[in-house]
């Protein structure tokens, strides 16, 4: 999109105006919305208030705002933590209303044979599977087209902290300043959940304090703001 747009419950959102600027294999695709936006009729309409987003290559829009509170969203990736285990799986806080449902074969290559056994505690890492107003969500630790785990599943050792929804969206894009600039200057892994939990593993203890508090500090900045905050973070280490 050319310019940034708040929209609030109830506005109209013109799909078709940023299809037509670009190519024309573009209005071809299938309109997929994400969330804080639904299909009414014929129409697009907000059902959140946050700012528009879209993306060009699949043609997907959605509303990005600071909730309180996560609600799941199929197909989005979460970390979350388990909290219990019963005949059939284990429930995770993901941080939303009610824990999600992990099926003990919902992970990459499990069978009734061999199958993970996660402690109460464990940090992991899925996708929400199942998403609707009457069930609580479930989760899967594996991509379904695929069948391999791809980055799901339990998360070892590391560190998990907590940080806005709004932060942890920005941070799920390739070009995200704050950790493009970490990753030029130190190695570590991260994974992020849209639930507004990060995850994050280093060599050091005291490079994953500067690696998370530097994530934490970079909600409100600009690139340049980033680059020049983890400049000084590494000079003061």
């Amino acid at each position: 999109m050319a310019s940034t747009r708040v929209v609030i419950p109830g506005d109209v959102v013109d799909t078709s105006a940023e299809a037509g600027e670009n190519s024309g294999s573009a209005e071809t695709k299938v309109l997929r919305l994400g969330p804080g936006l639904m299909q009414a009729g014929e129409q697009v309409r907000a059902v959140a208030a946050g700012v528009l987003n879209s993306n060009d290559d699949s043609n997907q829009w959605w509303a990005v705002g600071n909730k309180r509170r996560y609600v799941p969203s199929e197909g989005e990736p979460v970390i979350g933590v388990v909290v219990a285990r019963h005949g059939e799986g284990y429930r995770v806080d993901i941080g939303s209303a009610h824990d999600a449902l992990l099926p003990l074969l919902a992970f990459e290559g499990a069978t009734k044979r061999n199958k993970p056994n996660l402690a109460v505690g464990t940090v992991v890492y899925g996708r929400v599977a199942v998403a609707n107003s009457v069930m609580d969500p479930e989760m899967e630790c594996y991509n379904p087209h695929t069948g391999k785990s791809e980055g799901y599943g339990e998360l070892g050792g590391g560190f998990m902290f907590k940080c806005s929804l709004g932060l942890a969206r920005r941070l799920m894009d390739s070009k995200a300043p704050v950790l493009n600039a970490l990753g030029s200057e130190i190695p570590f892994e991260v994974a992020i959940g849209l639930n507004g939990r990060v995850w994050i593993n280093t060599e050091a203890p005291v490079t994953t304090v500067l690696v998370a508090n530097a994530i934490k500090n970079s909600e409100f900045l600009s690139a340049k703001q980033c680059r020049q905050m983890v400049k000084e973070l590494l000079e003061r280490q």
